[in-house]
């Protein structure tokens, strides 16, 4: 039996590059914007769940529940783990971008007829909003993502 040597994150190769990629990130995610946008994403996605309740269009079902279930998981996305990682997990502003289109059109795909004046404007303006926010907080993401010290990109 052979005893290999022990992998350490000191001896990464990339490490000088990968410190300073997380450096960049938390200074971009601590600045007031950011802290802003993550702080109106949050208000937003509440509303967003609890919108079929405060607009008046409860009484549809499938939209209320779908509107429920997005307004919360675009909360928990926007949110970076309520403040714990935000740092890390800025980036997933995308698949809040994708909530926010999905919000935008759910009143004519879901199930039921639930497109009424109320459930339309109320899903336009909130989805905008969300898209807006989603894209302020992608936006920082991408200039980490794309940092001169990034090499996971090939060389040319």
């Amino acid at each position: 039996m052979t005893t290999q040597p022990r992998s350490d994150m000191a001896t990464h190769p990339d490490i000088l590059a990968m410190r300073n990629r997380h450096e960049m990130a938390e200074r971009v995610a601590t600045t007031p914007r950011a802290q802003a946008v993550e702080a109106m994403a949050l208000i937003t996605g509440l509303y967003l769940a609890a919108s079929p309740w405060i607009a008046g269009f409860n009484g549809f079902s499938t939209l209320a529940v779908n509107n429920l279930i997005v307004g919360i998981a675009y909360a928990v996305i926007m949110s970076g783990g309520f403040g714990r990682a935000y740092e890390r997990s800025h980036s997933m502003a995308w698949a809040a971008c994708a909530l926010s289109v999905w919000t935008i059109f759910a009143p004519w795909v879901v199930a039921g007829d639930v497109s009424t004046t109320r459930t339309i404007v109320n899903n336009i303006v909130v989805g905008v909003i969300a898209l807006v926010l989603a894209l302020m907080a992608a936006a920082p993401a991408r200039q980490v993502d794309q940092s001169p010290g990034d090499r996971s990109s090939p060389r040319r």
